[in-house]
């Protein structure tokens, strides 16, 4: 008769810790289902999503902080309205009203969970709005170190995901997952590293890796504060170019949850009256 193998108790458990662990973190039978990387990192990511929702809307200031490889800087004042959209993509309106040559430019996002995003920009010298299209997403929002596509909300059905490890964020743990664009045409990025805390999965820093797979931009972000005892909102969000050595920090204040804002105030049609 053919002997089994008597494996100690302490190997097999040793053996069987990572699929333990990964499939308690997912919620799931831990021997009928091991997850996959690719699994914890998507359960990620529609958890952060699933947290914010039913926020409505918001409205915010956003101070604008331009560095130059020397440090000399300019600086900007926005106002930021957002509308969330429950059946898609949400809506935002960024409007400069200072300094005097850019004020009363207007940038309206309709975000798509699915389809390519939809941007305008009016442009008061002109008095003009211009589409931006796909092709030029990944170029520099109004000189700054974002671009329109990172002004754009990354909704979770536009990216294919692969958690990466854990490890220490500051007195925090975070989750490390990578982010693949599906549509790799309408992104600057082939892919995203993100780093998210585990209790409230809260974005800390993203690494953005250009087409050729290049570090190219780094996104770290801090000074949360929490609204309506759930939604959590950043202070500071500061973008650094690893190409150019410039910089831009973008400083929020004067969050407002539930305010009048309605569809109307985000149609392409009333953004040349956007105040």
């Amino acid at each position: 008769m053919r002997m089994i193998p008597a494996y100690p108790v302490r190997s097999v458990l040793v053996l069987l810790a990572p699929c333990l662990v990964l499939s308690l973190w997912l919620g799931m039978p831990s021997l009928v289902h091991p997850a996959t990387p690719e699994e914890i990192g998507l359960k990620i990511a529609t958890e952060a999503s699933a947290r914010d929702d039913g926020f409505g809307n918001f409205t915010a200031t956003q101070a604008m902080v331009l560095r130059n490889k020397q440090g000399q800087e300019s600086r900007r004042q926005l106002r930021v309205k957002v509308l969330e959209v429950t059946d898609d993509g949400d809506k935002s309106l960024m409007v400069f009203d200072e300094p005097r040559d850019v004020k009363g430019t207007a940038l309206l996002t309709h975000a798509h969970k699915q389809e390519a995003d939809d941007q305008w920009l009016y442009l008061p010298a002109l008095k003009r709005v211009k589409r931006i299209s796909s092709s030029n997403r990944s170029g520099s929002f109004m000189g700054s170190e974002f671009s329109y596509e990172d002004l754009s909300a990354p909704e979770v059905e536009k990216y294919t995901y692969r958690y990466l490890r854990d490890e220490p964020c500051g007195k925090l743990t975070c989750t490390v997952c990578e982010r693949f664009p599906v549509d790799k045409k309408a992104s600057g990025y082939s892919r995203q590293v993100v780093w998210q805390d585990k209790d409230e999965l809260r974005t800390w820093k993203v690494e953005y890796y250009d087409r050729k797979d290049s570090h190219l931009k780094t996104l770290t972000i801090g000074n949360y504060t929490q609204h309506l005892d759930r939604y959590w909102r950043a202070g500071e969000m500061t973008m650094v170019n690893h190409l150019t050595g410039k910089s831009t920090v973008l400083n929020w204040a004067a969050y407002q949850f539930r305010t009048k804002l309605k569809e109307r105030d985000f149609s392409k049609t009333g953004l040349k009256r956007a105040r």
